[in-house]
């Protein structure tokens, strides 16, 4: 009875920890259309994100939840 209640409780804690964890992991890649001057625009594809940079390669994080202004 007390590992069947420990199961459920365990499976209680990884639901609710699990609940705010991204599904996908974004995948930047360039839209070259997007492009303004020396920053290069990327669009997620897992999120719909978008960013730029100014450095050689894709941005490493997930940028869904910030709140960009446009350019």
């Amino acid at each position: 009875m007390q590992i069947v209640v420990l199961l459920i409780a365990f499976g209680f804690v990884m639901f609710f920890a699990r609940r705010n964890a991204p599904t996908r992991g974004c995948r930047w890649p360039a839209d070259a259309t997007g492009d303004r001057g020396a920053l290069r625009k990327y669009k997620c594809a897992a999120c719909g994100a978008e960013a730029f940079t100014s450095t050689k390669g894709s941005p490493n994080d997930c940028r869904s939840k910030l709140k960009t202004p446009n350019l």
